[in-house]
């Protein structure tokens, strides 16, 4: 049975192969999920979610049935659960191998059998449970493969094998050596006469005496070996369990060789099977333990129609935050973002606090999940796989000693320039706000001019509220050079100032932000003249 190029993650060895030389792999790295806010809530000790990511439909939908087997069947996560610790002691056995002796070998070998079998038990009864409810093609065919395995000769031989190998190994509880002497009663030579399956006695008087034996025979020692007493040495103990240990390993030589033959023609190459699956049946755990969540908390979720790259497709109905929603007591406000011919770029403007990091974020986490193979945070999506999440969000001051934090801000917008194309994802939450709202403002619109011009999707949150009017310019500027086309978002206020969260596509009303910050601080005109005593 060839398991080698079996995944849970890709259907077939071609998708695999490609993705492992980094065809249709995204990039999507570790520093933007954690700008995205997904590492706090999903992560993973085996990999990093950054190895995951594909372009491929036929990927991403074969790992959406896999996750929805395991969120309609508990009972495959903790049967994975169960496996995970037993499949990490027999990476431990692999390394401690490395660096025993002959014998140590042997009894690890033997170790990672029973692991290995064991391993078999947990598959076999987790997934027969579970059979008829299996709907994946992944987890029909490990179901398929594990009972096959577990129901063929060879693996009942191997049980039988191992059952005769361990008996004889827990029988031993001594061994008799021999030590032929001198005339000057000076050791000559010492070799190991037998191994026993019962322990030696001290044949101590004392001993005796409990035992109430007092016949001696040919287990009861009568005189303890010098070695084995308080004053022993290091080296003298290193020179004894050499001696006996290349003792055993002879005896055992036999054993030894048809051992190492069943381990490996059989139990090797079973057992790399599992292991090369442990960070895919993380991925999957993790993942659903995650989605669960999201679903206890009554949040929706829902399998994205996926279209072709080129169509650079994005329409999500009810579209919401899932790290805010497993974040806050109460409902996520959801909204709606459709991306058109009339607007391949967004400018989202709106007050402080509005929830315009919060869909910007959305946006961005329910790209990555679909990438993943996952349900999206959203009532209906039709979404284009991308070739890269670029993001640009606020953040410290680490490389700003140089170049100053407008200069790092600028920087780190020309890095994204030199990499994005048509069917990248460009996040822009607050950039340039280290200046003056002139100066950001201008390079502002040569930012979104650029974006335009580079045909890729993007959304666009910030502080600037007069650069929704220059939108109309910049789209007559990028027009002849076949730019896609920037449209305005804005979050909305309700009465007396409160956010509503709701993001609406139109035009921004610049005075009723100002008037909103104005209220906040007191510094409405009626208000100035309370605080002046001219009331």
């Amino acid at each position: 049975m060839d398991f080698s190029h079996f995944s849970l993650l890709f259907p077939d060895e071609k998708t695999q192969q490609d993705h492992f030389e980094g065809r249709n792999v995204p990039d999507i790295d570790m520093f933007t999920l954690q700008e995205l806010g997904l590492l706090e809530l999903f992560t993973l000790k085996n990999s990093e979610l950054a190895e995951f990511f594909t372009m491929d439909p036929a990927v991403m939908r074969y790992r959406m049935e896999a996750f929805r087997d395991m969120l309609d069947n508990e009972q495959i996560a903790e049967t994975l659960n169960r496996l995970m610790p037993v499949l990490g002691d027999i990476l431990e056995l692999r390394r401690m191998e490395s660096d025993s002796g002959d014998t140590a070998n042997y009894l690890l070998s033997i170790t990672e059998i029973e692991l290995y079998i064991s391993c078999i038990g947990i598959l076999h009864e987790g997934l027969s449970r579970e059979a008829e409810n299996l709907h994946s093609d992944a987890f029909r065919t490990l179901a398929d493969r594990i009972r096959e395995l577990a129901e063929s000769d060879y693996y009942k031989q191997l049980n039988k094998k191992l059952e005769e190998l361990t008996q004889r190994v827990r029988e031993i509880r001594s061994v008799t050596i021999g030590v032929n002497l001198d005339q000057q009663l000076r050791p000559r030579e010492a070799g190991v006469l037998s191994i026993n399956a019962v322990p030696f006695k001290s044949g101590d008087i004392i001993d005796k005496i409990l035992r109430l034996n007092f016949k001696g025979d040919e287990y009861t020692c009568i005189a303890n070996l010098v070695p084995f007493g308080k004053k022993q040495s290091d080296n003298e103990k290193t020179a004894l369990s050499l001696a006996f240990n290349s003792a055993i390993n002879d005896v055992y030589k036999s054993s030894l060789r048809s051992w190492k033959q069943i381990v490996q023609n059989y139990v090797l190459e079973n057992t790399d099977f599992l292991l090369n699956l442990i960070p895919e049946f993380e991925l999957l755990v993790r993942g659903t333990e995650f989605l669960r969540q999201l679903k206890k908390k009554g949040c929706i979720l829902t399998e994205p129609d996926i279209r072709p790259v080129s169509d650079h497709a994005c329409i999500l109905k009810d579209l919401y935050n899932p790290c805010v929603a497993l974040k806050i007591d109460g409902d996520v406000v959801p909204n709606d973002l459709d991306y058109d011919e009339q607007a391949g770029i967004y400018v989202l403007t709106g007050p402080n606090r509005g929830g315009k990091s919060v869909i910007t974020c959305a946006l961005g986490l329910c790209q990555v999940m679909m990438q993943l193979g996952m349900f999206v945070p959203a009532r209906e999506a039709i979404l284009s796989p991308v070739d890269a999440i670029y993001t640009h969000f606020p953040t410290g001051a680490e490389d700003t000693i140089d170049k100053g934090r407008l200069g790092e801000e600028c920087a780190r917008l020309s890095e994204i320039f030199e990499n994005i194309t048509s069917d990248s994802l460009v996040l822009l939450d607050e950039s340039l706000s280290s200046t003056g709202s002139f100066e950001a403002s201008y390079i502002a619109s040569e930012v979104l001019a650029g974006l335009a011009c580079a045909g890729c999707r993007c959304l666009f949150s910030t502080h600037l509220h007069e650069l929704a009017a220059k939108i109309d310019e910049i789209n007559e500027l990028t027009k002849p050079r076949g730019g896609i086309r920037i449209d305005t978002l804005v979050a909305g206020i309700g009465e007396e100032g409160s956010r509503s969260f709701k993001i609406i596509r139109t035009k921004p009303d610049g005075k009723s932000y100002a008037r909103d910050i104005a209220g906040r601080y007191g510094l409405t005109y009626d208000n100035i003249l309370k605080m002046i005593g001219k009331q």
